[in-house]
């Protein structure tokens, strides 16, 4: 085998969050290493696109099998046959279980490629609960597949105990970033279209708008201390008029929603207080991100962010169904100038010890280099 390698990326959907964000920055620092073809569960939710570096070999057909639709053999069929065009299939959360089913069914009698599935959380339907069909399919699904990655303690915990996973396949790599690029001073001018109300501290996050994210009570935990906070959420989807009308409704009337926007390091900077406000987390590259920045946040109890942030920033970490210590938080983190830098310094170093980019990349790289027997194609 020689030359690049031909990827298969199956995704839930290809709009950007912590996912997508990853699975870019590896093609792009793996360059000309690897070709990359990218599906899509969610039809023309391809918004992480525009972060794929020009130069990177990278294609969206139009003519491949579905990644949803009605459970049938034909369609898994179908699927097994696109995959063997590839030399490594990468599958991503459960849009894309039905790949690996396909995988699970005819991995031997058509020699497929090896493939490794991703899981980094979970939609909005699951957050109170695991569903027993999904877990025992999962079960099924994964019995082909060369390892399980997971980014957080939690789903390693699940892997094992709820799909039944075999200790020797689940991986656990955490996410990194390069965190001396987001301890630049934000640029004022990295976000279009956002004017500074003067007076005024900067609440941001980064989010897909989506329900799992629970925007809205972010923006009523603002709502809560409009004569001190402004709010700016970046990122785009379906809950965008959501939004705006609980916006309207608190009468937030600076609130800036720029959309999807790339190289966050220009900005996440500019934040005074991160605020995180999901139902359901596994460990946020945007958290990661905003600690890098010296940020203090406010954030949910999900996935592993209390274990994520420094101790000091722990007592700001809330229960998901408690807005008023939601709201409370804030407001604390607003009327202590001292406070906040503390915080953002002791976030900052835990970013600098733990989630070194350079760790995140190097793992990804041998563990795909050994499911294909070749350890060094991609270092």
């Amino acid at each position: 085998m020689a030359g690049p390698l031909r990827i298969l990326h199956l995704h839930s959907s290809f709009s950007l969050g912590g996912k997508e964000a990853r699975a870019v920055r590896l093609m792009n620092v793996w360059g000309d290493k690897a070709v990359h073809t990218i599906l899509s569960g969610v039809s023309g939710q391809l918004g992480a696109r525009d972060a794929i570096e020009t130069e990177i070999a990278v294609a969206f057909p139009q003519d491949a099998p579905s990644l949803t639709g009605q459970l049938s053999l034909w369609r898994y069929r179908a699927l097994a046959l696109y995959m063997q065009r590839f030399d490594l299939v990468l599958s991503y959360n459960w849009g894309a279980m039905d790949a690996v089913m396909a995988h699970r069914l005819f991995a031997s009698v058509m020699r497929l490629p090896p493939l490794i599935h991703h899981e980094d959380g979970f939609n909005s339907d699951e957050t109170d609960g695991l569903k027993l069909r999904r877990n025992l399919f999962r079960r099924i699904a994964l019995g082909t597949a060369s390892a399980l990655v997971v980014p957080s303690e939690k789903l390693e915990a699940i892997a094992m105990h709820d799909w039944k996973q075999p200790r020797e396949r689940v991986r656990l790599i955490r996410n990194g970033i390069d965190v001396a690029r987001y301890e630049r001073i934000g640029d004022p001018a990295a976000i279009p279209g956002l004017v500074r109300t003067p007076g005024k501290l900067l609440v941001g996050t980064l989010a897909g708008l989506r329900p799992v994210k629970n925007l809205p009570r972010l923006v009523r935990a603002v709502g809560v201390h409009k004569d001190k906070l402004q709010l700016v959420i970046v990122g785009d989807g379906p809950e965008r008029e959501t939004i705006l009308a609980e916006a309207a409704a608190m009468g937030l009337d600076d609130l800036h929603l720029p959309g999807f926007m790339t190289k966050p390091w220009q900005f996440v900077g500019l934040f005074d207080i991160f605020a995180l406000s999901s139902d359901s987390e596994q460990f946020p590259i945007s958290l990661v991100e905003a600690m890098a920045a010296g940020c203090p946040v406010v954030s949910t109890d999900v996935g592993d962010v209390a274990h994520m942030v420094a101790p000091e920033n722990r007592p700001f970490i809330v229960p998901p169904d408690d807005e008023d210590a939601f709201s409370l938080s804030l407001g604390k983190l607003a009327n202590g100038t001292k406070l906040r830098a503390d915080i953002g310094m002791a976030n900052r170093a835990k970013a600098r010890l733990c989630f070194a980019e350079a760790d995140m990349i190097a793992a990804y790289a041998r563990l795909y280099g050994q499911a294909i027997a070749r350890p060094g194609a991609l270092l």
